[in-house]
């Protein structure tokens, strides 16, 4: 990707929604372009996390072990964020993340994204409303899951 591709690609990231262009360019500089294949591995859960990523294209699909068997809690795409958890709250990765489809990304180092965060607090915002609404997705999910269906007598 050109520069001013990223730059433009930035700015529609709810992340990164409140920065300014010469910020953005800040981002697009220090962002580093990723491609994996249809089934490769991001990162395995359990892992200590150093990057966020932003799916460019493609998708990836977020993996846990229930009772040993992967169950994908989640799929990923175009403009969507994985991996930050990790490296805002210290602790290892929460999930497994693989290529669900051919996918291109963009990564951005825990250093990096930690001195952008203290330039920019409006990045706080961002990554509230991220955690929000897959918050909301995981209630709905939770709601659904926990209705039991009535049995006549």
């Amino acid at each position: 990707m050109l520069t001013m591709e990223k730059i433009l690609f930035l700015r529609s990231i709810p992340i990164f929604a409140a920065l300014k262009m010469f910020e953005l360019a800040h981002v697009a500089e220090i962002a580093e372009e990723v491609d994996l294949p249809k089934g490769e591995l991001l990162f395995r859960e359990n892992e200590m996390g150093d990057c966020l990523y932003i799916v460019v294209s493609g998708s990836v699909d977020v993996i846990k072990q229930v009772e040993g068997r992967e169950k994908i809690i989640a799929v990923l795409g175009e403009k969507e964020s994985v991996g930050e958890m990790s490296i805002l709250d210290s602790e290892p990765r929460s999930a497994t993340v693989r290529a669900g489809a051919d996918v291109k990304l963009l990564k951005i180092s825990s250093d990096d994204f930690t001195e952008l965060l203290g330039e920019n607090p409006g990045i706080s915002f961002g990554i509230f409303r991220v955690f929000t609404k897959r918050l909301r997705q995981k209630n709905v999910e939770s709601e659904t899951a926990a209705v039991v269906p009535s049995h006549s007598m």
